[in-house]
């Protein structure tokens, strides 16, 4: 066993608080007021603000262990009913991976799960000390932002404008200036370096999705929706990220007055790194509702984030009334309708899979002990047969002492 492992093996096991005591909320407390208290948390405890402070930084792994938790419906629920040892192992893979290369999706899935804003854009946000461009509806406007910066944008709409729905949509094509490149531990991810924020003041409401990563690719574009404070500052309320379709890479909200889902696809990549058959049974789990589902008339303010170290982001930023898209809409609830069902068809197939695939495992350990079973007993079969003999048993000796040995002639005949 090699050293390191033996030293962790010994180690205490890590003594971990009640994730609803680390983020202050009670356990009956909903998604929203969940992601709330750790935004808030996330941002106090930001290693951008606690540059050298290890407390700060424990605290911060505490509050995401503690959300990545609570976040997922299915960890909270474990947790609510058997604790941490329910959770833990998965957990600790998490944690492990970043050591370990072997299981490069998972670590990845883990990294990447809270993309977060810089805290400075965050921060100015919250003072109101950033400078907002008026984006009328219907007129895209094309734009580069820098690295870790953000532009906003308002957007005015009627209440008859508010009833037909809204969308807001950012995309790139350029994809050359579209990434940037990480190594870690050896290992290089290319990273999509743009993303799309909302503010507004409707409520503190949020979502966050992971985006979709495949091949070692990342795109991190993010949809931010952020409420208006008393003190005239803006809160981060709401993320959405982006995922590839097409030649594009493009992140969109959409307030259509009817509930839209988001697809995140961080359960499937971790599903996939455990179980090749759970990326597809998995595929659909993200199929998850957004808490959003129309803005009041009134203004309402949007960002594009600029999410890269290295170099700036062209992008393209449009608001619509959906009014001329009814067919569009229609056809959007359908589909996502024929997904809904298509995700229940799904699971109740995993079911039927499993237990014939079970059967077929089983089959085929039998084919293999049925197999070898056969042998040994033509096996024996062939010794008992070969025992009908007065003759003392065949040595095995090299071809040229069987020949020195042999007699000449032939045998003589045998007589009553």
């Amino acid at each position: 066993m090699p050293a390191h492992r033996s030293k962790q093996d010994a180690a205490p096991k890590q003594v971990r608080r009640d994730p609803y005591e680390v983020l202050g909320v009670s356990r009956n407390s909903t998604d929203q007021e969940i992601k709330s208290a750790y935004r808030k948390m996330a941002l106090k405890y930001h290693p951008d603000k606690n540059a050298n402070d290890p407390e700060a930084a424990d605290m911060f792994k505490e509050v995401t262990f503690s959300y990545n938790i609570l976040s997922d419906p299915d960890k909270r629920r474990q947790y609510d009913s058997a604790g941490f040892e329910a959770v833990e192992s998965e957990s600790q893979e998490l944690e492990l991976d970043l050591s370990s290369l072997g299981a490069v999706n998972t670590m990845f899935a883990a990294l990447f799960r809270q993309t977060t804003v810089s805290a400075t854009v965050l921060e100015e946000a919250l003072n109101g000390v950033v400078d907002i461009r008026a984006l009328p509806l219907g007129e895209p406007i094309s734009r580069k932002v820098e690295k870790q910066c953000a532009h906003f944008y308002s957007v005015t709409i009627t209440e008859e404008e508010a009833r037909a729905g809204f969308v807001c949509r950012v995309q790139s094509s350029d994809k050359s200036k579209f990434k940037q490149r990480i190594r870690t531990f050896g290992f290089v991810m290319r990273l999509e370096i743009w993303s799309l924020i909302l503010f507004d003041k409707n409520g503190e409401l949020g979502i966050r999705e992971v985006s979709e990563k495949d091949m070692g690719e990342a795109k991190n574009i993010n949809l931010l929706y952020f409420d208006h404070e008393e003190s005239g500052g803006l809160s981060l309320a709401l993320q959405e990220d982006s995922a590839k379709t097409g030649k594009v890479t493009s992140a969109g909200m959409y307030f259509l007055c009817f509930p839209v889902y988001r697809l995140d696809q961080t359960v499937n990549l971790i599903a996939a790194a455990k179980d090749a058959d759970a990326a597809f049974f998995k595929k659909l789990d993200g199929f998850q509702p957004c808490e959003i589902t129309e803005l009041k008339a009134g203004t309402h303010v949007f960002g594009v984030y600029g999410d890269n170290f290295f170099k700036s982001a062209s992008y393209s930023i449009e608001a619509l009334c959906a009014a001329p898209f009814m067919e569009e809409k229609a056809n959007l609830r359908a589909v996502e309708a024929e997904i809904l069902a298509k995700r229940v068809e799904i699971s109740k197939f995993e079911t039927e899979y499993r237990e014939v695939l079970a059967q077929f495992t089983e089959m085929t350990s039998r084919y293999a002990q049925e197999m070898q079973a056969i042998d040994e007993l033509l096996r024996q079969r062939n010794e008992i047969h070969a025992s009908y003999t007065t003759a003392p048993p065949m040595k095995r000796s090299s071809s040229k002492n069987r020949n020195k040995g042999a007699p000449s002639g032939r045998p003589e005949k045998m007589h009553k």
